[in-house]
């Protein structure tokens, strides 16, 4: 027997990324059964052959070995949770959950990026497992993006587009810099709000200040420059003086202290900008694809939450200083 720490040969495989499956059957008692693994795989065209993997110690072990028919959902990027749900033991799994029931008797979960009915073909044994290999009967699909498992985590998967660009010289700031393309998407991605900016006489600060507004509803002085801390810009400097002069907020004491909230008017002209913005991300994300557009937000959630400091400095507009 090979002299392996276990723990590191766990790790090891980890480097191996795979999908998440949730394996469904109904046990001899005809009720469902279901369990979350990452051990599937294809394994034939012709016939259509797939395989997975379940531990010899599982519950539902017996369940699986002899029913005859399982089935496979490849889980969407949404689907986490559930995904949570199946591999913990000693709960209802399916309880309060929408589900419809296959060709082959079997429950199906909605939601999936993919689904793979099945009839056992084969069992061997493979060590601490049973390997099951099943020929497909019916499948189906949809365009979600799948939910990958890597180094022991959840992850998303995204598309790789062109060539990598050969890396910089240290001293260099090319078209690749990444504070150059996040800046660059934003400003872009915001080129259709422009217009309507300039018409309606707004900046962005007040942009942000009136959607922040919008969506929270009426703020306090000081949580509106919390609020806004990130921008780079106090909102007590003008954006809010000048929309109150404007009419479109109006002054309010919230929880005690100074504070502003939308007028009508105020919200009125918010709501179109919002409504431009929002149709302006619904256009880039049919031409991303759900798939790529929900690893995009991914990846830039994680970047606001990595480069905030809490010591953010702020530009003063009137005298162009940072304090």
């Amino acid at each position: 027997m090979t002299d392996f720490k276990s723990q590191e040969f766990r790790h090891a495989l980890g480097a191996f990324t795979t999908g998440v499956t949730i394996v469904t059957t109904r046990d001899a008692d005809g009720e469902a059964v279901g369990v979350t693994a990452n051990s599937f795989n294809s394994v034939s065209l012709d016939p259509p052959l797939v395989l997975w993997s379940i531990a010899k110690t599982a519950r539902s072990l017996g369940a699986f070995a002899h029913s005859g028919h399982w089935t496979v959902h490849v889980l969407s990027a949404e689907q986490e949770a559930l995904s949570d749900r199946f591999a913990r033991r000693g709960e209802d799994k399916f309880a309060g959950l929408e589900t419809e029931t296959g060709s082959n008797g079997c429950p199906l979960l909605t939601g999936c990026a993919a689904r793979f009915q099945c009839r056992t073909s084969f069992e061997y044994d493979g060590g601490d497992h049973l390997i099951l290999v099943g020929e497909v009967v019916a499948f189906d699909r949809e365009d979600k993006a799948p939910l990958v498992f890597h180094g022991g985590r959840y992850a998303l998967a995204t598309r790789k587009g062109g060539e990598s660009p050969a890396a910089d010289e240290p001293h260099s700031f090319s078209e690749d810099f990444l504070g150059y393309l996040v800046g660059r998407a934003h400003y872009q991605f915001l080129g259709a709000l422009r217009g309507e900016l300039e018409e309606q006489g707004l900046t962005d600060p007040e942009f942000f200040a009136l959607s922040t507004l919008l969506q929270r509803g009426a703020q306090s002085q000081d949580a509106l420059d919390e609020l806004m801390r990130h921008s780079g810009f106090l909102p007590q400097f003008a954006p809010l003086t000048r929309l109150a002069a404007r009419h479109l907020l109006e002054v309010q004491t919230v929880d005690g202290a100074p504070g502003y909230a939308l007028t009508a008017s105020g919200r009125a002209v918010v709501v179109r900008l919002v409504a431009v913005a929002k149709a302006r991300e619904a256009d880039l994300v049919e031409k991303l694809g759900q798939w790529d557009a929900r690893v995009l937000k991914n990846l830039l959630k994680q970047m606001i939450a990595l480069t905030d400091s809490g010591a953010i400095k702020v530009w003063h507009p009137q005298d162009g200083r940072a304090a």
